[in-house]
């Protein structure tokens, strides 16, 4: 539903803004059609209806759980902490570690909307079937990922 939906960006986003402003790094996946299934059992469940404090504590450098990514499934954090498969794309700029490879990696075998927080520079990033949109303030992140959230099921 449109409300719950802005509801969860809004709180993605304030804590986007927030990671960025505290120089903390955040890899969030949020499953589409394409099931993560595999990626959760990866991490540690949680399973919790998302909030911007949460996202934040669960990035919190030196946690046990900051390192990996976090999935939302059906509007909810139901894992962190989860191993995504690394982009072998050797085009890609050395500016960018492993967070946005991870992300790539995860776009090219899903159809999952990827939000990267980059704690060296400070920015938002997004990918989407192995495109980057890079250098995103707030807004442009939450409107791409709005647009591709409402996007149909593209059929091959």
């Amino acid at each position: 539903r449109e409300e719950e939906l802005d509801y969860l960006l809004s709180q993605m986003g304030k804590a986007a803004e927030k990671l960025c402003k505290n120089k903390v790094g955040a890899l969030i996946a949020i499953e589409k059609n394409d099931p993560l299934t595999a990626y959760i059992e990866s991490g540690v469940p949680v399973d919790a209806r998302v909030s911007s404090d949460l996202i934040e504590t669960l990035f919190t450098p030196n946690s046990p759980l900051h390192d990996g990514g976090l999935i939302i499934q059906h509007g909810r954090i139901v894992a962190c902490g989860c191993l995504f498969p690394l982009a072998q794309d050797n085009d890609l700029s050395r500016v960018f570690g492993t967070r946005h490879r991870a992300a790539l990696g995860l776009s090219q075998e899903t159809d999952a909307i990827i939000i990267i927080i980059s704690e060296e520079r400070q920015d938002m990033s997004l990918v989407y079937r192995g495109k980057l949109y890079k250098d995103l303030s707030k807004e442009e992140m939450l409107s791409k990922a709005k647009e591709l959230i409402k996007l149909q099921k593209e059929y091959a």
